[in-house]
Parts: C-alpha cells; structure tokens; sequence
C-alpha cells in the first residue's frame, strides 16, 4: 500500500486510530473523526472524495452501542447502511478498494461450531440487522469491496462511546466495586486492534475481496475474558459467572460469536495471534498489567 492516498472514516477511534498509525509512514493518510466527517452527509463525503482522491477507504464509522440501536433504529440504519452504500457508490465511482468493518452479531449465534464466510447470517437485533444490509450495500454498489467481520475489539485508543473499551472499563470497575459479576454463556474471540489493522492492510496488499473472518486466534466466554483481564492486571476481584437475561426491549445478543478464521489463514494473513497473548501485549502497553506504569 506504499504511496496510496487513503481514507479513514470513523477517525480516532480504536481500529482507525491503528490503522492510521499502521499507514502513515508510507501513505498519505487522512483520518476523519465525526466531527471532521459525518458519514450520513452524502454532500460532505463527495467532498471527502474530492480532497483525498483516495485509492483505499477503510470504514470503520459505524454506531455500534447495541442497546442504543435498539432505541434508535433511524439512526442505526442511516450510518451501518444507507452511509455505506453512499461510500462504496463513492469508491465505485473513484475506481478505490473499499474495506468495511462488519461484526460477528450477523448470525445467530445458536450453533457451537465457529461461523465461516459461507455461513448464512441470521442476524436477530436492530444493530446486527443494520450491519448486516451495510455488507450487502458495501458489495453490492463497489465491485472492488472487502467486508470484514470481527469480533470484540479493544484498542489502545478506547471506545469513547461505550466509556472506554472492555478492558479498560472492567478494570475501573474492578478498583471502584471490588467485585464482578459477567455473563459465562456468550463465546467470543477478543481481537485487539491493532493487530486486526495489520490482517486488514495485509488483505489490501493480497487484493482480497468480498467477505473475511479477521481475529485473533482461540476463543472464551466474557466470563474468562474478564477473569484474564483480572488476572493480568493483578487484580484479585471475584468475578461471579452469569447466565444471559435479555430485558424487556434489549437486544438479542448471539451466544457463540466465535468466527472461524481459516479463510485468512489459508490467504496468509496474520490472524494466528493467540488472544491471551495480544491481550497482555495490549494491558502492558496501556499501563494496565500489573506493575506496569500507568500511561
């Protein structure tokens, strides 16, 4: 991707703010937050355009705080759909590879086995429905598109709409409460950032396209992500194992969101990472590990 100019939607967030710092030292990158690009202004995204000119846009702008799409449905399908359509009409349009960031809340969730790019989607709230037609749109109206799917991403960048991002907030949680309790029967694969920025530009480079499972490798329960987290930043908090109550109104959330990766293995992208491993790399580095200096 060595002199590309390239365009990041949903700047300064977790995965952008990784990708922009993957790229810099050999594109020209331009990374706009919200407030720099709104992504449901189709007037301002052509002036995106205009100014880039980019040969890769990677969209990570998405409303992904899952209750709150339940009460927001306009919303949840004005950025995860409609914007999408009008950026890969964009990239269409400018002859550019567009990479749209997708989620493994498109299928159901109900079988044990890790859901492959074959798999049908089964999506069962307003955000994993509003994402799912943002991967039809992102494909459909961009011949040069790559939909990537991934799943509990945690950065060193936070999450600024959710509080900061899993980590961070269970071990605020861990020093104010002294005691947790996190749902056991929802399977995942905790993927850090920064290494999903580095599968995703090494696809770019490979000229992958259509859809891909990006994680890092292995699987747990929130329950055994929370207690590895306790564990690394030496907290000695109980952690009390809880099944799944969905309230009145709540979204449905899948109980197996394990995406099986062979597809990028296959491909030769760096998706081997165990999640253990990247999480410790991740805590150390934002001076959450135990002994670490905090930053």
């Amino acid at each position: 991707m060595d002199d590309m100019a390239v365009l990041i939607t949903g700047g300064g967030g977790q995965l952008a703010s990784d990708l922009d710092e993957r790229l810099r030292m050999g594109c020209d990158v331009t990374a706009l937050a919200h407030a720099e690009l709104d992504v449901t202004d189709q007037a301002a995204l052509a002036d995106a355009f205009e100014r880039v000119r980019p040969a890769v846009v990677f969209n990570c702008a998405a409303f992904h705080n899952v209750e709150a799409c339940e009460r927001e449905e306009d919303r949840s399908f004005a950025v995860n759909a409609r914007a999408v359509k009008r950026v890969a009409q964009l990239c269409a349009g400018a002859g550019a590879t567009l990479v749209h960031l997708s989620t493994n809340y498109v299928f159901a969730g109900d079988r044990a086995a890790p859901y492959r790019e074959t798999d049908l989607p089964a999506a069962r709230s307003v955000y994993a429905v509003s994402k799912l037609a943002g991967e039809h749109a992102a494909l459909a109206y961009c011949p040069d598109a790559l939909v990537v799917r991934s799943s509990g991403l945690y950065g060193l960048h936070g999450s600024a709409s959710k509080g900061g991002n899993f980590v961070q907030r269970m071990t605020a949680r861990a020093r104010e409460q002294g005691a947790l309790k996190m749902v056991a029967d929802q399977r995942l694969t905790p993927t850090h950032t920064a290494d999903l920025a580095e599968c995703l530009v090494a696809a770019v480079d490979r000229g992958v396209r259509g859809l891909l499972h990006a994680t890092n490798a292995g699987a747990c329960s929130w329950h055994e992500f929370t207690l590895a987290i306790m564990d690394i930043a030496g907290l000695e908090v109980p952690v009390e194992p809880t099944p799944t109550v969905r309230p009145p109104g709540g979204a449905d959330r899948p109980l197996n969101g394990v995406l099986s990766c062979r597809h990028a293995l296959e491909l030769g992208l760096p998706v081997r990472r165990p999640w253990r491993e990247a999480l410790e790399e991740y805590m150390t580095r934002a001076g959450l590990a135990a002994g670490a200096a905090v930053g």
